[in-house]
């Protein structure tokens, strides 16, 4: 008996095998052709299909008939296959193809090159869509809310009473930063401490940075780092946008942004009122923000001459009234009160001229004027000048699949001439650097991409700089990247730091040309990347970590000599040292993004170094947002800033800042409501802003905010 069912079981079981067959399978990238572990196997009505182990492969048991297969995995496009069992070959080898995300889609423009974000092998941070639409209903008037809130990038207030700006990276001085608009220098010198205040970000389509030494891209001044904004240009369909804000500190704004294409030509149309009263949330008599009106109106046409032809022209102009100090005399109650005027102009012109020709080249001209006026006036004190600015640059690229090649020449010119308004000498200068440049991106294989570039800038009154530069970027997997570079940066000494901006140039001698002398630096950094998907593909998950190094030789500091200020390059060297962790988590609606940054940035001179001032060695960032897509959008934040040594030898304290935000979304209209600080951590409130008296201040550093908690609403309109 026994033996008899030992016979029907195998006779049963053999059956059965007979109506199964085994399918050898192998799931590979297919542009890299690297095996993909933990591929995803479906199929309707057969359960418990396995996944492919570390070499892309799994052994499939499957029916003998017609059977589709689906196969996904995380970051590539799903695939079905239709296979017929039994299948004649010993193995089934299944390409995916990487899924082309929107933000890898995007060009970097900052980095010349044709390649995407996932090719470059410059590291490259760029915000742009809805990223950036957020920020703007926080500040709606200006982009330092957009910067502030990157890891990495601070703001750093250099009048109390005027709430003037300047941007830090890594912990080094705003001089070293160059902000550029479409490529094009338009926000240093005399006009720095205002640049971040008078650009308002409804016409930016993203904004683009690249942190460490591109002086080999963008010529001196871009040892920390740079900033790139990126404009609008016209779509075949119409873009209408306006933005009206009102804020619970006196403050209005209100702009719009129209841009259409219309066959061979087009048009983008930008105009911004930017205003606020006098507002001391501390009650102390002095403007945390100060009373302004300013105006901003930029417009830019753009020629199709053909489908290879592009030519675009366009113009800028700012004017603003800005009145910081003592509330009483702003209110017109005490004609003797402290006061401080900032009026200003800016009128700038870009210009543009593209042509390709072949498959893969072009050709490109550039050119930007920039004419600004600035005049600061305290009771006893007062500054005023003009300066002038003109960038011309001409290039050659070629856009080959494996090499591509980019070469330039640029005449650069920088003059700047002071109104005599009081005895010190007068701080005129005129710079010219004229500059040649080459840059290489290769395509060794596809996991190694290889940057390099090299430039020459014959700077006048300060001789040639050579300026080379590499960057690596490794493709482990589909998962894990790495970027490398490094590279070499010098400034041209003029008056306009964060230091004298402090003092409103008051004493400040004028830089010698004979005495003086360039500032030069290099820099390197290395980050890795990893981004997977977790619970089954429900949540995803990405990390970015970087390290970095800038080190800057003969620095220029703003040094005491008598009753005034001189500008010396001290012997010794200022480095800057640290790292950045970014980490964003999604699931469902919901997206949290979170980020630390450890700084260390110091003077050495000889055996002696000194900690620099207003650089907070730890700060976090963190963000949740929730965000349901043409709906609704809740966001909360929270940023912490550790202690900071100041200059006048005390430690500023440790804060946080956290605001709320949400906004409701219909077709053509959003309305939104901002709480911004609504800790309301303020200066005022743990440490003083000023020694002295009311009427006479000696103003201390600004570490901290002095705004504090501030509401703001407003609505958007999209016609």
């Amino acid at each position: 008996m026994r033996t008899l069912l030992i016979c029907v079981a195998a006779l049963l079981f053999s059956v059965a095998l007979s109506g199964q067959n085994i399918l050898k399978i192998k799931v590979i990238n297919a542009e890299t052709r690297e095996p993909l572990p933990n591929a995803s196997i479906l199929s309707k009505g057969i359960e418990n299909l396995p996944v492919t182990n570390n070499e892309g492969e799994a052994r499939l048991i499957l029916p003998a008939r017609q059977v589709t297969l689906i196969i996904s995995h995380v970051s590539f496009e799903t695939k079905e296959i239709v296979v017929v069992m039994p299948f004649k070959d010993s193995l089934l080898i299944v390409q995916l193809k990487p899924k082309e995300e929107e933000e890898e889609e995007v060009i970097i423009q900052s980095t010349r090159s044709s390649r995407t974000i996932q090719d470059i092998p410059t590291r490259v941070e760029f915000i742009a869509g809805e990223e950036l639409d957020e920020k703007a209903n926080m500040k709606p008037g200006d982009i330092r809310m957009v910067l502030t809130e990157s890891t990495g990038i601070t703001t750093q207030q250099t009048s109390a009473t005027s709430a003037n700006a300047s941007i830090r990276i890594q912990g080094l001085d705003g001089r070293y930063t160059q902000i550029l608009k479409d490529g094009l220098p338009l926000y240093a010198g005399f006009s720095s401490g205002l640049g971040l205040l008078q650009t308002p970000p409804l016409d930016l389509k993203q904004f683009e940075v690249i942190k460490g030494s591109a002086s080999t891209l963008y010529g001196g001044g871009a040892i920390a780092g740079l900033v790139n904004l990126i404009s609008k240009t016209p779509k075949e369909e119409q873009e209408l946008k306006f933005h009206f804000d009102i804020t619970s500190a006196g403050g209005l704004n209100s702009s719009g942004f129209y841009g259409k294409k219309f066959g061979k030509t087009g048009i983008t149309i930008f105009a911004s009122r930017n205003s606020n009263s006098p507002y001391d949330p501390a009650g102390i008599g002095l403007t945390a923000i100060p009373k302004f009106e300013r105006y901003t109106v930029n417009p830019k046409l753009f020629f199709y001459f053909t489908d290879k032809t592009e030519l675009n022209i366009g113009a800028n102009i700012t004017t603003e009234k800005r009145t910081g100090g003592d509330i009483s005399y702003i209110k017109g109650n005490n004609p003797s009160g402290f006061h401080e005027f900032n009026n200003s102009d800016r009128f700038s012109t870009q210009f543009s001229f593209q042509h390709r020709f072949g498959k893969c080249s072009h050709i490109m001209l550039k050119n930007s004027f920039n004419r600004f006026q600035r005049t600061l006036t305290l009771p006893t004190y007062g500054f005023s000048g003009t300066q002038n600015g003109t960038f011309t640059e001409a290039t050659y690229a070629s856009h080959g699949e494996i090499s591509e090649w980019i070469t330039g020449v640029n005449l650069v010119t920088d003059e700047f001439k002071e109104t005599q308004l009081t005895s010190t000498p007068l701080r005129n200068y005129n710079q010219l650097t004229a500059g040649v440049f080459v840059q290489n991106n290769w395509k060794v294989n596809e996991k190694f991409r290889l940057e390099t570039g090299i430039r020459g800038d014959a700077v006048k009154d300060y001789g040639f700089v050579l300026l080379p530069r590499i960057s690596a970027l490794f493709k482990f997997s589909s998962e894990l990247s790495s970027r490398i570079g490094g590279g070499l940066g010098y400034k041209a000494p003029n008056i306009f730091t964060e230091e004298s901006e402090r003092q409103q140039y008051k004493n400040v001698l004028p830089v010698d040309i004979d005495a003086n002398k360039l500032e030069k630096s290099y820099g390197v950094n290395a980050d890795i990347n990893y981004k997977t998907k977790l619970a089954g593909g429900d949540v995803s998950f990405s990390i970015n970590h970087l390290f970095f190094y800038t080190r800057i030789t003969d620095p220029l500091l703003l040094q005491p000599d008598g009753s005034n200020f001189r500008f010396n390059n001290v012997t010794g060297h200022i480095d800057s040292r640290g790292m950045e962790t970014n980490m964003k988590i999604g699931y469902s609606d919901f997206k949290l993004f979170l980020g630390y940054t450890f700084t260390m940035a110091e003077l050495h001179q000889g055996n002696s170094k000194a900690e620099s001032f207003l650089t907070p060695r730890h700060r976090l960032n963190s963000v949740l947002l929730y965000e349901v897509e043409e709906k609704w959008k809740v966001g909360l934040e929270a940023y912490y800033f550790s202690k900071q040594q100041l200059s006048d030898g005390k430690t500023g304290k440790s804060y946080w800042i956290t605001g709320f935000m949400v906004e409701k979304l219909w077709e053509k209209i959003s309305l939104y409501i901002n709480f911004e600080n609504f800790l309301d951590a303020r200066q005022t409130r743990f440490d003083s802003i000023y020694t002295g008296s009311i009427t006479n201040p000696v103003f201390r550093d600004i570490y901290a905010p002095l705004d504090g908690f501030v509401t703001n609403g407003g609505i958007k309109l999209r016609l």
